[in-house]
């Protein structure tokens, strides 16, 4: 989950906009995205932007003959709004994040997985297997995971950072690139202040807002598609990031730093998945199955260095990935950390409201 998520409240409104629009996809062959041609040589994926390499997709073409469409989304609750709202078997692949799982399962809008065609399973670690939001795998499969860490400038910052809260010092005003997602904002936030990211306590979310506000001054930018680039640059000094793009913005400027929050970090884990009515469930199957190769995974950790639930891949790779923590995020740090789940409406409501005050 490595973009920007917008409030749950605002899902009638996309659904509905979702209808009229047009597919931001695009085909790895060079076409428009297909929607369910019933072609047996014809997959249609629904995937996070920048995130599975396009040679990765090419490749699996070469070796199938199967066609693979791409559509790209840039929220779980875009993602969504979008299968709900077009008909019935328009996609073929989903890769909802964690608690986006849960809910979909919980809408019965995913298909169960064929394990006996999922031969590859064997390769993701015990640890990753068997999840709370999808006990025994029944409808998905992990891909890629990590934590919202710190990323620090240390030659242009002198402060001393190890915490969420050292977000909020006033000597960090206008220098901050923060994720462009409601959850993981007010989520640190509710970490600096020894509360639960999933925290419905209407009293203790109005502090949450009064300490959300004061970060206000602190962010010159939101960015969950490519906050490296600020980093990078050097318009931001401080950035509160995927781990992954720390790490890719370490490798531009050793300057950068990544920082574990002591307060315990937000964690995720992205997965595969079938929506209901795949009208290509079979190539679906296969390329979740190619993914799961040791070879295919470990290109994709070369191209984005996300936490790796596939172990006989990590097994392959050099000391550059399993060393490198901002690539490889120690268990420690996982097990410290807290996944977001699935709120009620009201406190949607609630957080949609202190993200609009915040941005506003």
């Amino acid at each position: 989950m490595k973009k920007n998520r917008k409030a749950m409240l605002a899902l009638g409104l996309a659904a509905a906009m979702a209808v009229g629009m047009t597919g931001c996809g695009f085909s790895t062959s060079g076409g428009s995205t297909s929607s369910g041609s019933g072609d047996d040589n014809t997959l249609n994926i629904f995937i996070w932007t920048e995130y599975v390499p396009d040679s990765v997709i090419q490749n699996f073409e070469k070796e199938t003959g199967i066609k693979v469409n791409v559509t790209t989304f840039s929220s779980n609750e875009d993602m969504l709004a979008k299968v709900k709202a077009e008909a019935e078997g328009t996609y073929d692949i989903v890769q909802p994040s964690d608690y986006m799982v849960k809910q979909m399962i919980s809408q019965n809008m995913l298909e169960k997985l064929d394990k006996d065609k999922l031969t590859n399973l064997s390769n993701i670690g015990e640890q990753y297997l068997n999840p709370s939001y999808d006990p025994d795998n029944t409808y998905s499969v992990p891909y890629q995971g990590g934590v919202a860490a710190i990323a620090v400038n240390t030659k242009k910052v002198k402060k001393e950072i190890t915490s969420y809260d050292d977000l909020f010092d006033p000597s960090l005003k206008n220098s901050l690139v923060v994720l462009d997602d409601y959850r993981a904002v007010i989520g640190m936030t509710e970490r600096s202040m020894g509360l639960s990211m999933n925290e419905t306590d209407p009293d203790k979310l109005k502090q949450v807002e009064e300490k959300l506000l004061t970060l206000k001054d602190n962010i010159k930018v939101y960015d969950s598609d490519s906050p490296k680039s600020s980093l990078i640059s050097g318009d931001c000094t401080v950035g509160f990031c995927w781990s992954a793009e720390i790490a890719l913005a370490m490798e531009e400027n050793p300057d950068i730093k990544i920082v574990f929050p002591k307060e315990g970090a937000y964690v995720f884990m992205d997965n595969w998945a079938i929506p209901k009515g795949a009208k290509h469930k079979d190539a679906a199957e296969k390329f979740i199955n190619y993914i799961l190769e040791p070879e295919t995974s470990e290109a994709i950790s070369a191209e984005y260095p996300y936490l790796n639930p596939n172990t006989a891949a990590v097994k392959e790779m050099g000391s550059d990935y399993t060393d490198n923590e901002a690539k490889n995020p120690p268990e420690s740090v996982i097990s410290a950390g807290e996944y977001v789940d699935n709120l009620d409406t009201d406190t949607i409501a609630t957080l949609d409201s202190m993200w609009t005050k915040l941005k506003g």
